[in-house]
């Protein structure tokens, strides 16, 4: 349920339903102190024509479609890797296990790269200015994205080793600067009301629809695959050009300037007595009180830790069962030859559709926010989706050495779970990522938009972790 922009309070980092709603006091929840009106001589503009939403949107699409493109480009990785002269030699062996390990390699680069820039992002929140952090990561990835076009019409046949280690290197610096980004204007969200962070959000979902639509085309019609991989990269990079325009863009619209109006930096008061929460964020600093550079993490973590079991335990098992499982989920009618059980299958059943059912799901909380932040229904909806895991193994996964039984022995069981895991994991991240710097002050939120993407980080690590035993188990 959302109420109109005009009908709620918004305060320094939250928003507020009218007295009359009958979920008021979860929403004052979400901040747990008084309301914040705006600064005199300040009046809240309107979004016109939605212009903040699609620009926080289209930064959502961006953040994510470089590295969903760079991951998809699976069958160009697989010919610049397997077309080597030490192969014609007959001596293949170090370049055979560089070709069939390639996906973890990257999972490894993908994923502590994203850890330590999180924690470096933490670090820098009070230290480089938010547009520094947005403009220099951005642009760390589009010159990296500049690199791969020019590589894919080099002839790489004769230093294959060499180009798998500048594509590992180039994977590393593009997560962790998309890391960078996503974290930081993510934080930069939290001083806005909730339903730009669930634009955010929502973008990332739709960029990774986008590149399960584009491998699916690339897959059908696709006939060089340096071509389509030119195609993906070009793409990517053009993405990034425009969110350095969308993002320069922000700053002109008056309702964005409103909201990313300086704030008090985080302070430490020497006496007992804390400054009223009440009081315009733009106040000067206190006597008695030192800046702090480092956000407070410890207070950070006791007012987002029921949140942040939510999003560890909500990434954890979709990366249980998303890739590992349903990729390896196959159509019960596969042998007669039909390119719809044999080739289409897996892409359609599994990337595009769960792509596309968590998108639906995180567009949801668009106009639905419940349950609130400090419900227990919440945990116990993250805690219900571990269901979904026997669901998937009971259905035609292959092979399988110590499960022999499928329970599901029709196609559209594994279309219904995906469906599930999908706007399951759509609806509830998403309500947890926007709770989150709602919860904490306003000067507070962007480093709390840091936290809560390491307990996403964390999950997914985590999950792809036991995915990889459970593989083995099955």
């Amino acid at each position: 349920m959302a109420d109109s922009e005009d009908n709620i309070y918004q305060s320094s980092n939250a928003t507020y339903g009218a007295l009359s709603n009958p979920h008021n006091a979860d929403q004052e929840a979400l901040l747990g102190k008084l309301l914040d009106y705006p600064a005199p001589g300040l009046q809240r503009p309107e979004d016109r024509f939605n212009g903040t939403y699609i620009i926080f949107f289209s930064l959502g699409i961006g953040g994510l479609l470089p590295w969903n493109f760079f991951v998809t480009a699976k069958e160009y990785w697989a010919f610049k890797l397997r077309n080597c002269s030490s192969l014609a030699s007959g001596k293949d062996s170090e370049d055979t296990d560089i070709l069939n390990y390639f996906e973890s390699y990257l999972a490894v680069a993908s994923t502590v790269p994203s850890l330590l820039c999180l924690v470096a992002n933490f670090l820098l929140v009070n230290r480089v200015q938010v547009h520094v952090r947005v403009l220099a990561s951005l642009s760390v990835s589009l010159a990296i994205f500049v690199v791969m076009i020019v590589l894919v019409k080099v002839d790489t046949s004769s230093w294959t080793r060499g180009f798998f280690s500048v594509t590992i290197a180039c994977m590393a610096i593009v997560s962790g600067s998309s890391t960078i980004f996503n974290s930081s204007v993510y934080g930069l969200t939290g001083s806005f009301p909730m339903r730009n962070a669930q634009a955010l959000i929502s973008g990332g979902a739709m960029g990774g629809t986008v590149s399960a639509v584009a491998s699916l085309v690339d897959l059908a019609a696709s006939s060089d695959v340096r071509d389509s991989a030119l195609a993906f990269f070009l793409t990517a990079a053009v993405f990034l050009g425009l969110c350095v325009g969308f993002y320069l863009l922000l700053s002109r619209l008056e309702y964005a300037r409103y909201y990313m109006r300086p704030v008090v930096p985080v302070h430490v008061f020497s006496g007992e007595e804390h400054p009223s929460q009440d009081t315009p964020s733009t106040s000067s600093v206190a006597p008695g009180s030192r800046v702090v550079h480092t956000p407070p993490l410890g207070p950070i973590l006791k007012k987002t830790a029921g949140l942040g079991f939510c999003t560890v335990f909500i990434y954890f098992i979709t990366a249980l069962i998303f890739p590992a499982i349903s990729t390896n989920i196959q159509s019960m009618h596969k042998g007669t030859g039909s390119p719809w059980t044999a080739k289409f299958f897996v892409p359609l059943t599994v990337f595009l559709l769960f792509n596309f059912a968590d998108l639906c799901g995180r567009q949801v909380t668009a106009w639905i926010q419940v349950p609130g932040p400090r419900s227990k229904v919440l945990p116990a909806l993250a805690l219900l989706r571990v269901c979904l895991v026997p669901l998937f193994l009971l259905c035609n996964y292959q092979p399988r050495s110590h499960l022999t039984v499928v329970l599901f022995q029709s196609d559209i069981y594994p279309v219904l779970f995906t469906c599930l895991l999908g706007l399951s994991n759509g609806y509830l991240s998403t309500l947890v990522l926007i709770y989150g710097p709602k919860i904490v002050p306003r000067e507070l939120a962007e480093a709390t938009g840091v936290v809560m993407s390491f307990y996403m980080s964390v999950g997914l690590m985590l999950g792809s972790a036991c995915a990889a035993l459970l593989v083995h188990l099955i």
